[in-house]
């Protein structure tokens, strides 16, 4: 049998996928939230099936990669049971959010005598393209169902076997109770065009997820003709204020960085005041190379300053480009700047953004002020780790990522940020005046002795 070509493979799904936003939209919150509990029951009596689709995954890896190579990627796809139970929870809290849609933020009533709403309602349909595993697959598709949106989820290649075993599970359990066929789409085809085609129907799917690296994140960005929601791009800062307390500023950046390195929110580039430089760094940056074995890149000043320690036995530190104050790492990787002041801070900040998440370390309540208004960040944070920055750290509730653009919100994309409001209009005849009048009826007026 042909294959079918991979472009019009991913129209025929999305347009299937869009086909099913109608009868989506007439199921109740509790009936979409009793079909999410259902998911949750069928993947939780399926996790035998999972892990044998994940040893499938598993024996796919090259064997002729080098052995390290080799356990590094094994650990990267390896699926236990506890990833399982741990989605199989994710999907219960969902089930157990307030439904967003159907909400009144708005109403009035119109000289006319129209009665006017705002109500939320959902986006539509959703593209997620993801290069990770099954927990952002299942994820997609409880949080789109939640927010009674259609998903489009395509997932990272490396788990294609064990993504396909949840996305079939979860869908057959979906449709079982009442949600319509193609509400939640898998894209079984690992072909990277695929991708790519999702961002370029405009007509027919309404947002775009990107869930992965740096270079997908930018891939999608520049060639996506549908609005892309949660671009989680941007460098993440700590600037360090000459009034910072050492001991808190300390612990502020070793959490930035080390909690999670490979987070979108995790720290990236390091500021500090010059007039605290030589309290904080030395302590820092024996930690940082010492204790979590960073990389360090650093300015002239700090490079210096590294010189004049005794950093025996440690790693040291490489001297920065003017590239790399613009990468976002993800990686056990961060940039350390020392500047002449604030001004400078705010200046350096601005010419990388907008940002992530950016923080301040300062005990001066003035300083701090400036600083939150004058950041373009996603999150703008005073005295507290950029990892607070997520939507389950802000009490917002669970996220599909971070969208630090401007459009369509910024911040953690919760079941209420995959939502739109439009207006609703409850009237009795009411037309706009002067209403029209038929050509011939104006003509014999004007030819009327009575006009």
């Amino acid at each position: 049998m042909v294959e079918v070509p991979i472009k019009l493979y991913v129209q025929g799904l999305a347009r299937q996928a869009n086909a099913a936003t109608r009868a989506l939209a007439l199921m109740t919150g509790h009936a979409r939230a009793r079909a999410l509990e259902a998911m949750a029951e069928q993947l939780e009596a399926s996790i035998e099936d999972v892990l044998t689709a994940n040893k499938q995954d598993l024996d796919a890896i090259p064997k002729e990669w080098g052995p390290e190579e080799y356990r590094k990627a094994r650990e990267q796809i390896s699926v236990t049971e506890q990833t399982l139970l741990d989605i199989v929870a994710f999907i219960r809290r969902i089930a157990e959010e307030p439904d967003p849609t159907g909400e009144v933020s708005q109403g009035w009533l119109t000289q006319e005598g129209l009665n006017v709403h705002r109500v939320r309602v959902p986006i539509g349909v959703i593209a997620v393209i993801s290069e990770y595993g099954p927990s952002v697959v299942a994820e997609s598709m409880a949080m789109c169902l939640r927010s009674g949106n259609v998903c489009v989820v395509r997932g990272g290649k490396e788990w294609f076997g064990t993504n396909s075993a949840i996305a079939g599970i979860l869908r057959e359990a979906a449709e079982q109770h009442g949600v319509p066929q193609g509400a939640l789409t898998f894209v079984d085809r690992p072909d990277r065009e695929g991708v790519l085609e999702l961002t370029r129907l405009r007509n027919v799917v309404h947002g775009v997820v990107p869930r992965g690296k740096a270079s997908l994140r930018r891939v999608v960005m520049e060639q996506s003709r549908v609005p892309v929601l949660g671009y989680d791009g941007g460098v993440c800062h700590v600037y360090v204020d000459k009034d910072a307390d050492v001991p808190l500023a300390q612990g502020i950046v070793v959490n930035s960085k080390i909690q999670d390195p490979v987070a979108t929110n995790a720290a990236d580039t390091v500021l500090v005041h010059q007039a605290i430089a030589r309290q904080l760094l030395p302590g820092l940056l024996r930690r940082l190379l010492s204790e979590f074995t960073v990389d360090l890149i650093g300015c002239p000043k700090t490079v210096s300053m590294m010189g004049i320690m005794a950093m025996t036995g440690h790693k040291g530190i490489r001297a920065a480009t003017d590239e790399d104050w613009e990468q976002k790492r993800q990686s056990p990787e961060l940039g350390i700047k020392i500047v002449k002041d604030l001004d400078e801070g705010l200046a350096h900040i601005a010419a990388f953004g907008p940002g992530h998440t950016d923080t301040i370390v300062t005990r001066h309540y003035g300083t701090a002020m400036r600083f939150v208004r004058e950041v373009d960040s996603g999150s703008v944070l005073v005295n507290a780790s950029t990892r607070l920055h997520s939507g389950p750290q802000m009490d917002l509730g669970e996220e599909l990522g971070v969208n630090t653009s401007h459009f369509h919100v910024r911040g953690p994309l919760t079941l209420r940020s995959l939502t739109t409001e439009k207006y609703v209009g409850f009237g009795t005849g009411q037309l706009r005046q002067p209403h029209p009048v038929p050509q011939a009826y104006q003509d014999a007026m004007m030819l009327s002795s009575k006009f």
